[in-house]
C-alpha cells in the first residue's frame, strides 16, 4: 500500500486513465492532430468521473495547445525570414526569362543577422518538441503513480 504524502491515493483505473491521456498525445507522430483528438475523447468521457483524471486530461490539453502555440510564434518569426531572404537572392532572370536557377553573389555576411534569428527560431522549435517528448513520459509516470502533475510553461486554456 502507498503512503507517501504527495501521492494521491487513487483507483488503479484513474491512474490508468490519467496516463493514457497524456500518452495519448504521442499519437501526434502518427496521426495528425492526434494530440488533440484523443486526449480531448478521454479527458470528456472521464472528467465527471474522476477529479484526478479531470486534472490530467485539462493538463495534458492545455500542454499541447500551449505548445501549439508556442510553434506558431517560433514559425510566424521563421518562415519570413528564410522567405525574404531566398527572395532577396533571387536571380530575377530566373523568374521571368525561365533561366536556370542559380543563386549568383549570396551575401552571408549581409543576411547573418536576420538568418542567425530565423535559425535560432528553427533550434528551439527543435529543442521545444524535444523537451515536449520527454515532459509527456515524465506526466504519464507521474499520473501512473497517482501524483498530480502540471506540466511547466503552460497557459491554462481549459479550466
Amino acid at each position: 500500500m502507498e503512503t507517501t504524502s504527495p501521492l494521491i491515493m487513487e483507483k488503479t483505473s484513474e491512474k490508468n486513465t490519467a496516463a493514457f491521456t497524456h500518452l495519448s498525445t504521442l499519437s501526434q507522430y502518427i496521426i495528425p492532430f492526434g494530440n488533440y483528438i484523443f486526449p480531448l475523447i478521454i479527458w470528456t468521457s472521464y472528467k465527471d468521473k474522476s477529479e484526478f483524471a479531470d486534472h490530467h486530461g485539462k493538463q495534458a490539453l492545455n500542454f499541447q495547445l500551449s505548445i501549439l502555440l508556442y510553434s506558431l510564434i517560433l514559425a510566424l518569426i521563421a518562415i519570413p525570414i528564410f522567405i525574404t531572404v531566398f527572395l532577396q537572392n533571387l536571380p530575377i532572370e530566373a523568374v521571368f526569362n525561365d533561366d536556370d536557377f542559380v543563386i549568383r553573389n549570396f551575401n552571408i555576411q549581409a543576411n547573418i543577422g536576420i538568418l542567425s534569428v530565423g535559425i535560432t527560431a528553427v533550434v528551439l522549435f527543435a529543442v521545444l518538441k524535444f523537451v515536449e517528448f520527454f515532459l509527456v513520459i515524465y506526466a504519464s509516470i507521474k499520473a501512473s503513480n497517482g501524483e498530480l502533475y502540471k506540466y511547466p510553461l503552460t497557459i491554462p486554456f481549459v479550466k
